[in-house]
């Protein structure tokens, strides 16, 4: 039996908001249809941008990497150019997806042990959490492989809006107040988020010019000002020695990183991974992503079961967490193949019954010799703590070149820190690494080694095209935010706009499933008699879509309430 996931809320706001033609150029809404291109980011300014690469003639790879740069201004909590990321793209011309890695990576000093003792919360507000930059190496290499502008070219619009200053909304400013007691600990973080000792009001006009001549200094200079240039020195040199304010408690752990590690450093093309569902190809971001092989393998367990239900997408994505856990991190032989492959899949869905699985579910083994409910003997890795932030943008232009795009700088605020009179906020990315003691984990810190993500930007191809993008920010349950989307509008029939606003559930192989109120308010009574448990998430996700629907017209979605709503947008309307 098909259940569908539509709360009434969810259908009176996307109704509310079409079309957008109707709201007027600077109003923010989450859905819009036609032609030419679209966008779909969290933020207006960020969406602005990218339609006007496309309308000026530049393709999806121009645009996402313009609206990238925006976001680094508007959301810099979520993303910057101190940060790292992964993209997938397809080119039309060559009719094939290629994928970016620009994660960060831990400098060559750091061992398996080096983060062993150390509170967690320590280490999210320290320089030793920041990782080597990938986002500047990221646009870098996109831009050069698939894009048509310059690295300069596609850094004006953020230097226009870091100049002239955007509005500060609610999230803003609320992210600014949950993060005042350790940005005041820093000299240079006070000085930009916190003016007058303060967040900056809802309405009032933030400009950050530093970052502003950041930006202009980094189209002129090339990636080789961060990559070993006097940026790359003055990063080092933060991390090294946080400014700290004078009279602070706070424990703040130089880090490890030298200029010897931002100039080894280098953004990879990876293959993607790739498997079937219902008749079409899902393509997502191979390890150091967990979000390919964790959606894929989920995915491939449902279709392997007789019917899907929110039961049997919980239990799914609980068996994917746990082999997740168990085999993925940046290290050689890790069995993707396997992972993804058909027989291990009807070998985990064999797992689930019409109850809960007990908590924890154990790993399977991915060996290539599958047998009919074989029960698994491995030993579950808890779930580490990933920040709840990050970013993703979709972009579609007039040739059918698609991109999704997540970025990042990990928790919300990065690690705190602000390099001085550059703008930027240094990233927290090592805090992904397992901490340990854990032998044997394959997501332990090594030198130049790069941490698990759950980052899953996807693509949805049919009969060899592409007809659906997706992504989202939330830590790791992005993982399970795009497969709900995805079961959303494949299984239970949603339109795309209403898979993503349906309210959310995450379970990752997790005593309790995480929920939405929403969510909670109306499958709790039903999903409990099953055996599940739930403790309430007031927020999952905010995610970006957009879908082809015919006939060369596009339609973009993102968020109508999460993270105060998204922004949606088309070159034609």
């Amino acid at each position: 039996m098909r259940r569908v996931i539509v709360p009434a809320a969810a259908v009176l706001l996307t109704l509310v908001s079409a079309p957008p033609a109707l709201a007027g150029p600077q109003q923010k809404v989450p859905v819009a249809e036609g032609y030419g291109g679209a966008v779909a980011t969290v933020d207006l300014d960020a969406s602005k941008a990218a339609i006007a690469v496309l309308r000026r003639g530049g393709n999806a790879v121009d645009a996402a990497v313009a609206a990238g740069a925006v976001l680094g201004v508007t959301e810099p909590y979520s993303a910057g150019l101190a940060g790292g990321g992964f993209m997938v793209y397809y080119d039309a011309r060559q009719r094939k997806v290629f994928t970016i890695d620009g994660r960060e990576t831990a400098p060559q000093a750091m061992t398996p042990t080096t983060l062993e003792g150390i509170p967690f919360d320590e280490g999210v507000t320290s320089g030793l959490s920041a990782g080597i930059p990938g986002t500047v190496a990221n646009w870098d290499l996109a831009l050069r492989k698939f894009g048509t502008l310059s690295l300069k070219e596609a850094l004006q619009p953020a230097i226009d809006v870091a100049s002239k200053g955007f509005v500060v909304d609610q999230t803003f400013y609320q992210q600014t107040a949950d993060n005042a007691a350790r940005f005041k600990d820093f000299t240079s973080t006070a000085k930009l988020y916190l003016p007058n000792g303060a967040p900056p009001p809802v309405g009032s006009v933030f400009r950050n010019p530093e970052l502003a001549a950041t930006y202009r200094e980094l189209g002129k200079r090339g990636p080789g000002w961060l990559y070993g240039g006097r940026l790359g020195r003055e990063i080092v040199a933060t991390v090294k020695q946080p400014p700290v304010t004078p009279g602070s408690t706070r424990n703040v752990r130089p880090g490890l990183m030298e200029l010897s590690d931002l100039r080894a450093y280098r953004a990879l093309l990876r293959e993607p991974t790739k498997i079937s569902y219902k008749g079409k190809d899902v393509y997502g971001m191979a390890p150091p992503s967990s979000g390919g092989s964790t959606v894929g393998e989920a995915l491939n367990i449902l279709e392997a079961l007789p019917q899907v239900g929110l039961h049997e997408y919980l239990e799914a994505s609980r068996l994917a967490f746990a082999d997740r856990g168990k085999y993925v991190g940046d290290l050689p032989g890790v069995p993707l193949k396997e992972l993804l492959s058909d027989g291990f899949a009807k070998e985990r869905a064999c797992l689930i019954g019409d109850r809960a699985t007990a908590h924890p579910a154990a790993p399977g083994n991915p060996d290539g010799s599958y047998e009919p409910c074989a029960q698994p003997t491995g030993t579950a890795t808890p779930v580490a703590d990933e920040g709840p932030e990050t970013t993703h943008l979709v972009v579609a232009d007039r040739w059918g070149n698609v991109v999704a795009y997540n970025l990042t700088i990990e928790s919300t605020g990065g690690n705190g820190i602000v390099v001085p009179g550059r703008g930027v906020l240094l990233n927290n990315e090592l805090t992904d690494f397992t901490f340990g003691p854990a032998p044997g984990d394959p997501n332990l810190p090594g030198p130049g080694k790069r941490p698990r993500s759950s980052m899953s930007p996807t693509l949805v191809f049919e009969h060899g095209r592409p007809v659906l993008a997706v992504g989202s920010p939330g830590g790791s349950t992005i993982i399970t935010t795009v497969l709900q989307i995805l079961v959303n509008r494949y299984d239970f029939g949603m339109s795309l706009p209403d898979a993503l606003a349906a309210p959310r559930a995450t379970q990752r192989n997790t005593a309790q499933t995480q929920a939405e109120q929403a969510f909670l308010d109306k499958y709790r009574a039903e999903l409990e008699a099953k055996g599940h448990s739930f403790a309430l998430n007031p927020e999952i996700g905010a995610a970006t879509a957009l879908e082809f629907v015919g006939r060369g017209r596009i339609q973009a979605v993102a968020e109508p309430v999460r993270r105060g709503g998204g922004s949606a947008l088309v070159v034609a309307p």
